[in-house]
Order: structure tokens, then C-alpha cells, then sequence
């Protein structure tokens, strides 16, 4: 059974940072890519980082880059989002997603986001920021 857990989300000040994890299960990190993806209220859900398998080759949405960092441990199946500088828009429950059809080549531009290309969700970590 795959299983992704977030954990990790809660309140911080504008200008403060977070850091969210994904454990997954029942799936290996060498062969599935992980997303993060997040939905506030009211708005679409939009993609924010991706991490390849094969690789570690990154991307980022343009909303986040050079405040957000992703990042993987094989080792304990986790997958993590460091969060800076944060902002009340970045207010949203936070998701991670995994899928074994991004290439690396893929993992490598904004298709890396899109959900559609994901096959497993995790359950979402809110993220409230205040200002």
C-alpha cells in the first residue's frame, strides 16, 4: 500500500520559515519523483517544486523560487520543503505527490508540476502564515 504523510505545516509570522516532510511508503524515491503541490481557499491548486528520481534534479515554480528548497533523504524515504521568507499568499494546505513517470529531462521544467502526471497524494499539512 503507497502511503505519503505530511507533516510539518502550522503558523509562523510573515517573514518566518517552515519546514514540511513527506514520508512515503510502499514506493521507492529511486524510482518515484516527488512533488509538492498546495490549494488555498477558493483557488486552484498549483504546483511548487519537484525532485527527480533518478537524479535529484529540482525545479521550482516561479512563485517560490529563492524561498523554497526541496530535498530528499533515500535513506529515511523522506522528502522535505524548507520554507523562507514566508508570506500570508503562501497560506494554503501543502501536499506532496508522487509519480514514476517524470523523467529527468522532465523533472527539469514546469511539467514536473503539473498534477496530472502524479498518481499518489498525501493527505495535506496546512500552512497558515500571518501577517
Amino acid at each position: 500500500q503507497v502511503q505519503l504523510v505530511e507533516s510539518g505545516g502550522g503558523l509562523v509570522q510573515s517573514g518566518g520559515s517552515l519546514r514540511l516532510s513527506c514520508v512515503v511508503s510502499g514506493i521507492s524515491l529511486d524510482t518515484y519523483s516527488i512533488a509538492w503541490f498546495r490549494q488555498a481557499p477558493g483557488k486552484e491548486r498549483e504546483g511548487l517544486s519537484c525532485i527527480s528520481s533518478s537524479d535529484d534534479t529540482t525545479y521550482y515554480a516561479g512563485s517560490v523560487q529563492g524561498r523554497f528548497t526541496i530535498a530528499r533523504d533515500t535513506a529515511k524515504n523522506t522528502v522535505y520543503l524548507q520554507m523562507n521568507s514566508l508570506n500570508p499568499e503562501d497560506t494554503a494546505v501543502y501536499y506532496c505527490a508522487a509519480s514514476n513517470r517524470i523523467s529527468s529531462a522532465q523533472a527539469m521544467g514546469v511539467i514536473s508540476i503539473i498534477s496530472g502526471w502524479y498518481d499518489y497524494w498525501g493527505q495535506g499539512t496546512q500552512v497558515t502564515v500571518s501577517s
